[in-house]
């Protein structure tokens, strides 16, 4: 009964705040805080929710969050958009629907370095945008590809989504989710090209024309140094040179220098990143600290146990069990941003998918590729807002657009869920996994 009260209080203070307009990090932490009180004095319940808090962002690890955020604004103020999209440019030239597919690939490109599908909306799609309204493609249809194809930066690493998931889940590498991220954030930009190739090909959309080689080795030495960003940060922390807060920090500084060496980076323009950094940094922060309130009352209260035992005894199927899991989680990504629906749902899922016998490295990628699909979807999508902001078009041309792919990344995630080897393969060959 103790359990079925605190979910009651918790989650119904929790939405009730959220749909009256509440921000979500204030909503976590008033509804942790109503729920504590129902169990426990006011006293207690004051300092241990505020112990909690500030226990919760305590983590050395964390560190990594800023820097990452930083890293990401540097690139998408230094220029290094632009080199990413040239190179994409000449690789698939020559593919029917030629713009299209630089899109997702610059975009699987930029997030990678960025860790961000916002910041890769945002770049790519402002790049391409007038390229491909020059070329004749419906505005619609390009911003449905730019949103489709942004959130892959989320699963290919470097991501702060996965430093976030194995802080929450605790125990899990850093360097396992990495490498685990890297099969599925390609399967998924090739699902958005097969689609985007059948639609550019019966609309007849053109080729690019074609570069010389000495073009075509002109731009990607020049696309070389930012790729190498990959290379340095990703396999340090996988080779164990460094921490994944460190290859941050490296990352950070990378990123500087190789701006400078752009000549692409002012004064205004740094204090303008700082300024960014700051505010998403404080945004994040406290969203984890509220989450960390959250999660000791759950905790406390039992409610991750009480939810399990419920699921398992409606069916003991773990087929079923999943497919409950997944349409759970592809409904919340409809409403919720990635870092509060992992901070959130993490500590009430994570033990459902390991009593069915899902590895947490996997649990990992299926909730971060549920997260991503949700971030291209109404009514809270925010790849979704910055992807039509860009081109210039309204929610309503693009949703219609974007069905195609929706349709394929669901298929995805239910391949990623039930094929153990997508997500675990490739860490699994390295000796990541305990």
């Amino acid at each position: 009964m103790g359990a079925l009260t605190a979910v009651a209080v918790l989650f119904g203070a929790f939405f009730v705040l959220l749909f009256t307009g509440v921000p979500i990090s204030v909503s976590l932490g008033i509804a942790s805080f109503v729920t504590a009180l129902a169990f426990l004095p006011w006293d207690d319940s004051t300092y241990i929710i505020g112990q909690q808090m500030n226990v919760g962002i305590e983590s050395f690890s964390l560190l990594a969050v800023p820097l990452f955020i930083f890293a990401g604004n540097v690139m998408n103020t230094g220029g290094i958009a632009r080199r990413l999209v040239d190179l994409a440019l000449v690789a698939v030239g020559r593919v029917p629907g030629a713009l299209a597919h630089t899109n997702v690939l610059a975009n699987m490109l930029f997030g990678a370095l960025s860790g961000s599908a916002v910041a890769a909306a945002a770049a790519i799609g402002s790049t391409l945008h007038e390229r491909q309204r020059k070329a004749g493609y419906d505005p619609a249809f390009g911003a449905a590809i730019n949103i489709a194809s942004a959130p892959t930066g989320l699963l290919i690493p470097p991501t702060t989504a996965a430093i976030v998931y194995s802080t929450v889940a605790g125990g899990v590498s850093v360097s396992a989710l990495f490498m685990a991220g890297y099969v599925p954030g390609i399967l998924m930009g090739l699902v958005i090209m097969v689609i985007a190739f059948a639609f550019t090909r019966r609309e007849k959309y053109p080729k690019v024309d074609r570069v010389t080689a000495a073009e075509a080795f002109r731009v990607l030495l020049g696309a070389i140094p930012g790729l190498l960003l990959i290379v340095v940060v990703v396999g340090g922390i996988v080779l164990g040179v460094f921490t994944a807060t460190e290859g941050a920090a490296v990352a950070v500084l990378y990123t500087l220098v190789l701006s400078l060496a752009y000549r692409s980076m002012s004064w205004t323009a740094l204090k303008d990143v700082v300024t960014r950094t700051v505010v998403a940094t404080g945004i994040v922060m406290f969203l984890i600290a509220a989450s960390a309130g959250m999660s000791w009352v759950m905790a406390y209260t039992g409610i991750p146990t009480a939810i399990t035992q419920a699921l398992l005894s409606v069916a003991d199927s773990p087929v079923v069990v999943l497919v409950l899991m997944l349409i759970l989680l592809l409904v919340v990504g409809t409403f919720m941003d990635i870092t509060p629906a992992i901070l959130i749902f993490t500590p009430i899922l994570l033990p459902i998918a390991e009593e069915v016998g899902m590895d947490p490295v996997q649990f990992g990628m299926v909730l971060i590729l549920a997260m991503c699909i949700g971030t291209m979807t109404p009514p809270v999508g925010s790849v979704l807002f910055v992807g039509t902001g860009v081109s210039g078009v309204s929610i309503e041309q693009v949703v219609p657009k974007l069905l195609p792919y929706f349709v394929g990344l669901v298929l995805l995630l239910i391949a990623v869920t039930f094929i153990p080897a997508l997500s675990l393969g490739l860490p699994g060959m390295m000796g990541l996994l305990d």
